[in-house]
């Protein structure tokens, strides 16, 4: 296919630099937003007259009649196009003749690709999101089944107090949520149009950007050509709002791990998200989870990549360029995969509530709860912590836990402990020390509850926010 630069040379490009500077293998899935950014800027070129109403006709109805074939699969790009503006132009022109030739008129395959990636990542931040409301949903869901389930808290993987299982899993609600904050404000930087800056220094045709930019729905326009084609700090903040996504999922996918393994018994991972040994006959992996797990580093690397690629550029455009489409899209399609299958891994799993409640006993994990009672009593909790952590040695060396605690041991242990004993029996219990955590964001189910709430409600707001704003 022809050139759109080939005039200025006289010898062919070597066979090796031809292939190394072609782009169309995977900047051809911009083919769609390569020509929404074309209607745009044709329809744009008509209206101020900088080509006649009947090209600009031409043109626009070529480029959407290519559209719709390209889409059947009535139509191909051809293999031997550069990149897919080369692509695109190149059967407008079979198709509608010289006159395809206006349509570059005030532009610059360097705006013209910065378009394409932000309408690009416009709609890729809008199926991420919505992947993420889907996975809050079921940890709603999961949630409000899982109000009374007690099980280990930990600290340093280490029990530390015991807590609800609802209260656990809506920890992951509010990460996500703030992701999905995350992206909403990516969305708010992608959302500016470079389309007019042409290579670097804008042009000297009267064209009407605010136009183009009402027309592809961007909220705002990129106001110095140098930035508009030379930067792609938008790519690299919608890379790291995904790398922390990816960082939330691959914690969570790392305690399903835990969960599921014999040690814990947790949960029971369904066969349709499972695999075996093709040599240990017992196993059932939990896959899923292992690969969000180490797809993560896959994002991190995509996000690396388009830092180290931009930190010694100068202005404006260069070639390496180039190499920022495959990590955005190679993290994309990570996203778009691991998302619903780790919802899916979560809605058919079966949470085993007898073992986590087992888990949670004999731990000594209410010790705290024990301490805060001689805080009300009126000890420091200093006093109160180093009278707590002998009766725990004192448990250990007799081999029981602190519910097995006896009220006639209670006098040789403190004074304290031995002024009202039924009072100390009882803050020891698991139960007691789940339902004292009443504080805003604590995990006694009413508090639980509450927090579950005002989960659903944000979860609510922000559905109706992403279907009001498309």
């Amino acid at each position: 296919m022809q050139k759109l630069w080939g005039s200025r040379f006289d010898a062919h490009t070597d066979v090796l630099i031809e292939r190394l500077n072609n782009s169309l293998s995977f900047d051809s899935r911009l083919w769609a937003e390569d020509i929404e950014g074309s209607i745009a800027h044709a329809q744009m070129l008509g209206a101020v007259g900088i080509i006649s109403a009947a090209d600009a006709k031409a043109i626009t109805g070529g480029l959407k009649k290519l559209e719709i074939d390209i889409r059947s699969g009535a139509c191909l790009l051809p293999e031997d196009a550069e990149d897919v503006h080369t692509a695109i132009e190149g059967l407008l022109r079979e198709r509608i003749g010289t006159v395809a030739g206006k349509l570059h008129t005030a532009r610059s395959r360097n705006d013209q690709i910065a378009t394409d990636i932000r309408l690009y990542l416009r709609s890729a931040i809008k199926t991420i999101d919505s992947e993420l409301s889907a996975l809050q949903s079921t940890l709603l869901d999961i949630a409000n089944r899982e109000m009374e389930t007690i099980l280990p808290g930990f600290t340093h993987l280490q029990h530390a107090q015991p807590i609800v299982l609802a209260h656990h899993l809506l920890a992951y609600f509010w990460m996500i949520d703030r992701d999905r904050e995350r992206l909403v404000d990516t969305h708010f930087r992608v959302n500016r149009l470079p389309l007019g800056a042409c290579a670097l220094a804008g042009t000297g045709f009267p064209i009407d950007r605010a136009m183009v930019a009402c027309s592809l729905k961007f909220s705002d326009i990129l106001e110095n050509s140098l930035d508009a084609v030379g930067d792609r700090d938008f790519a690299i903040e919608f890379l790291s709002a995904c790398s922390i996504i990816m960082m939330h999922l691959s914690r969570f996918a790392e305690e399903i791990i835990l969960w599921n393994s014999p040690e814990f018994r947790y949960v029971e991972l369904d066969d349709t998200v499972t695999t075996g040994s093709s040599i240990m006959p017992q196993k059932k992996n939990p896959d899923v989870a292992e690969l969000v797990r180490g797809k993560t580093g896959r994002v991190y690397g995509a996000l690396t990549t388009l830092l180290v690629l931009m930190k010694g550029l100068p202005l404006a455009y260069n070639k390496d360029m180039q190499e920022d489409k495959e990590p955005i899209f190679d993290a994309i399609d990570t996203l778009y995969m691991v998302i619903p299958a780790l919802q899916k891994t979560l809605y058919t799993a079966k949470f085993n509530r007898k073992r986590m409640r087992e888990a949670a006993s004999g731990d000594f994990s209410t010790a705290t709860d024990l301490a805060d009672l001689l805080v009300r009593k009126g000890l420091p909790f200093r006093e109160a912590h180093e009278i707590v952590g002998k009766v725990v040695r004192h448990c250990e060396v007799a081999g029981i836990s602190l519910e097995d605690l006896s009220q006639e041991s209670l006098p040789g242990l403190s004074q304290y402990l031995a002024e009202n004993p039924q009072e100390v029996l009882s803050v020891v219990r698991v139960e007691y020390s789940v339902g004292a955590r009443t504080s805003r964001g604590g995990t006694s189910p009413a508090a639980v509850r509450e927090q579950w709430n005002k989960a659903t409600a944000r979860h609510k707001i922000a559905a109706d926010f992403s279907r009001a704003h498309g």
